[in-house]
């Protein structure tokens, strides 16, 4: 998660910016593992490892893709500690034992607390937000990428000469559907992705008005589009899992036990306002294990309360909603009632 301003990295939106509007910061490592011959990051089985955190949604991201891709034992990758404080993630500790596979201090620089120190190892000047995730190498001690837009399409191909057939044709970016998925991924980033935050980190009741009023009417067309796909598919695009319901997953699923009263989205719910949205996240999670695998709600519900001082100063995490996910065959009282 990052932002472009120039305060401290607890405050998320400059506090001398009138707008009172959120604006993310841009990536700043953007090379990328190729099969092409010559290639300076080519793929090899134990090379690279992904620093994540349970709890970011752009982190999430690369974590489903890791797994539907099969690349377990190829790309290793631990997780930070859900807190993040004024120098940004850290690492757990070794007398910390927090939920979540491999949730460990740094297992490849063992004098490493913050994970800002692995991006001044690259770059001793940097000065922009030491954000998850990030695919370091560990042949070169270089970063390869900190985009997760882009770690989640190397993992799409590139690796597929080292995995077996089950894995290598599973296509989540497949020809057929490109265009769709790629208009789609345009609005669903900065409406909804990136809504949530312009919604909850606005510091002027116009910036946060504006930001919602958008995110509930791009959810609108969201819950338009699964209502008609799901007499083709429970999936976003086609009859299988694609970049688009990676993509929209890691900001659904975060919905109702943060968004709706931490970011302020509250307009509606998804399990009692958004049908099939409902329907399509619930699939997702209880039917492909690598979305239900990789979601920690502890983690999330943690880091967005207790990080976000500006927003939430006395770091109090709401109990509720009951159960953070609902089974797939049980709803809302008030749904429940209007069958």
């Amino acid at each position: 998660m990052a932002t472009g301003n120039s305060g401290k990295i607890t405050d998320w939106v400059n506090p001398n910016d009138k707008s009172g509007e959120f604006k993310r910061q841009t990536s700043a490592f953007r090379n990328f593992i190729s099969r092409e011959t010559g290639a300076e990051f080519p793929p090899e089985k134990g090379r690279y490892h992904l620093y994540v955190s349970y709890a970011c949604p752009w982190a999430h991201r690369t974590m489903i893709t890791r797994k539907l891709k099969g690349l377990e034992d190829i790309v290793s990758f631990s997780s930070v500690h859900w807190h993040l404080g004024e120098k940004g993630w850290r690492f757990v500790t070794s007398d910390e034992d927090l939920p979540g596979e491999n949730t460990i201090p740094d297992p490849l620089h063992k004098e490493f607390t913050h994970l800002r120190d692995i991006y001044f190892s690259n770059d001793p000047d940097y000065t922009g937000r030491f954000t998850v995730p990030v695919l370091f190498d560990k042949k070169t001690s270089r970063i390869v990428s900190n985009e997760s837009a882009e770690i989640i399409r190397m993992f799409y191909y590139e690796f597929d000469d080292l995995l077996p057939e089950q894995y290598k044709k599973l296509d989540l970016y497949p020809a057929a559907h490109r265009s769709e998925i790629d208009a789609s991924n345009e609005w669903i980033y900065n409406d909804v992705n990136n809504g949530v935050y312009k919604s909850g980190f606005a510091t002027t009741q116009e910036a946060y008005e504006k930001a919602v009023t958008t995110l509930f009417s791009s959810l609108d067309k969201v819950e338009a589009h699964l209502a008609k796909q799901a007499s083709v598919s429970p999936f976003f695009f086609g009859e299988t899992v694609t970049e688009a319901d990676i993509r929209l997953f890691t900001t659904i699923i975060r919905f109702d036990p943060v968004y709706v009263q931490h970011f302020k989205c509250n307009i509606r719910d998804i399990r009692s306002g958004y049908p099939a949205i409902h329907r399509w996240v619930r699939n997702l999670y209880w039917d492909v294990p690598a979305f239900k695998e990789t979601t920690d709600f502890e983690h999330i519900k943690k880091h967005y309360t207790k990080s976000h001082k500006q927003i939430n100063p006395f770091s109090i995490t709401p109990v509720g909603p009951v159960p953070d996910i609902l089974p797939k065959d049980e709803e809302v009282r008030a749904v429940q009632a209007a069958k």
